[in-house]
């Protein structure tokens, strides 16, 4: 890349550097990335070939795992090196039995970049989704590596498309084949000349498909509902979310109540409870024969929520009054009406369940009173905007034996 995108980059490394000398989370990256070349010294075995797989984030990687997990199936022989950027994807997932190697990526300038092609040499490169890191594209392309982007979507506004973005158009020309979640995405690229492109869908489709048809039992969940008309699952809230659905919750006895928080530290939890009028327990310090008394249960637990919206009639899910929404597929693929709030600009799950009336935006709490009324007190209506949610779900899986098909029988030997 050119000297002003090393610079760029140089002065991003900079600003983790000084981010992490009061902030765990950059610490915590570079404490990693220190140990990444080490790692693969003593892991990477130099006779086997390996498939390399870079996902960002958490998110990114719920991505891609459909896509490894296929990888696996089919080719049990296959070696994987997966590497993460944030240490929300990393921490969580630093032993994910698939990958030989689970890894932080260095910082993409060229010396870090060409040390760790060297170590991992793969056979071939996916990145999902939102990764696009100048240096690690042109050198793999210039060592002729096949590289992929998986489960991209591109939006009128991004970089790429702007009168100064030729840099960063020239990157996405590194990648052997980008398949992208929608039609728009390709009209996008294909007025930027960038052709080699392909419709495949969103493989978190396929994800949260896989995670229903082997979804855990929760033996103390189970009680807590046993007896409910009617219970909400708010997942991945945060205080604002909790603000507009507690009071609701709090003068509606006829209502239960299971809040998995995004961040569920003690200060948090404290916070939760303290706004709650009615009987609430935490999931880790409650049984089954007390749930059953509680109206309210909050998860204070990682990893299952995914599994728990089948217990809730209807689901709202959180980040719609931060950052962005979290995964609303992970509700719907169980056929309930889904809540959120209003930043879910980026989301094309999102504005389609809202299209076709299997999802609900509420920008404000007098927005989430009104259709919780509705809700609450008519389940025709709850029926059938449930089984919209249900089956936009099973109408848009198969992205991944898509993008499988199209790339490994033809590298992968």
């Amino acid at each position: 890349m050119n000297p002003a995108y090393n610079l760029g980059i140089k002065a991003y490394q900079l600003a983790v550097r000084l981010a992490a000398l009061r902030g765990k989370k950059a610490r915590t990256m570079l404490e990693g990335q220190k140990r990444t070349f080490d790692l693969l010294r003593e892991k990477l075995n130099p006779a086997h070939r390996y498939i390399w797989i870079h996902a960002s984030s958490l998110g990114e990687f719920e991505q891609g795992r459909p896509l490894m997990e296929r990888i696996k199936k089919e080719n049990p022989e296959a070696h994987i090196v997966l590497s993460f950027f944030s240490p929300s994807g990393y921490e969580v997932r630093k032993h994910y039995d698939l990958a030989d190697v689970v890894c932080y990526l260095p910082f993409d300038l060229p010396a870090e970049v060409n040390t760790f092609l060297n170590l991992v040499n793969p056979t071939m490169a996916i990145f999902v989704k939102y990764e696009f890191w100048g240096n690690y594209l042109s050198e793999l392309r210039r060592r002729n590596i096949p590289t992929y982007l998986i489960s991209a979507i591109f939006r009128d506004g991004q970089i790429f498309f702007r009168p100064w973005g030729g840099m960063f158009r020239d990157m996405l020309n590194c990648f052997t084949r980008i398949f992208v979640q929608n039609e728009e995405s390709r009209q996008l690229l294909k007025t930027i000349h960038v052709d080699h492109v392909e419709v495949a869908g969103d493989t978190r489709f396929d994800r949260v498909a896989s995670v229903r048809a082997a979804a855990k039992d929760f033996p103390v969940i189970a009680a807590f509902v046993e007896n409910a008309n009617f219970t909400l699952v708010m997942g991945s809230s945060w205080q604002h979310d909790e603000d507009i659905v507690i009071p609701y919750f709090n003068a509606h006895p006829s209502m239960k109540l299971i809040i998995a928080p995004h961040e569920f530290d003690h200060a948090r939890l404290n916070s939760i409870m303290s706004r709650i009028k009615r009987k609430t327990g935490l999931y880790s310090a409650t049984n089954a024969s007390q749930a059953a008394h509680l109206d309210c249960l909050i998860i204070d637990s990682f990893g299952i929520l995914s599994s728990l919206y089948r217990y809730g009639q209807m689901a709202y899910v959180g980040g719609g009054f931060g950052a962005g929404i979290h995964n609303v597929n992970e509700a719907a693929v169980y056929g309930i009406p889904v809540a959120f709030g209003p930043k879910f600009g980026k989301f094309a799950e999102a504005h389609d369940l809202i299209a076709i009336g299997g999802g609900f935006c509420v920008k404000d709490e007098q927005e989430f009173v009104d259709l919780m009324n509705k809700m609450l007190s008519n389940a025709d209506v709850r029926a059938m905007a449930g089984n919209i949610a249900g089956n936009y779900i099973s109408t848009h899986t198969g992205a991944t034996t898509r993008i499988y098909q199209e790339i490994f029988p033809k590298h992968y030997k």
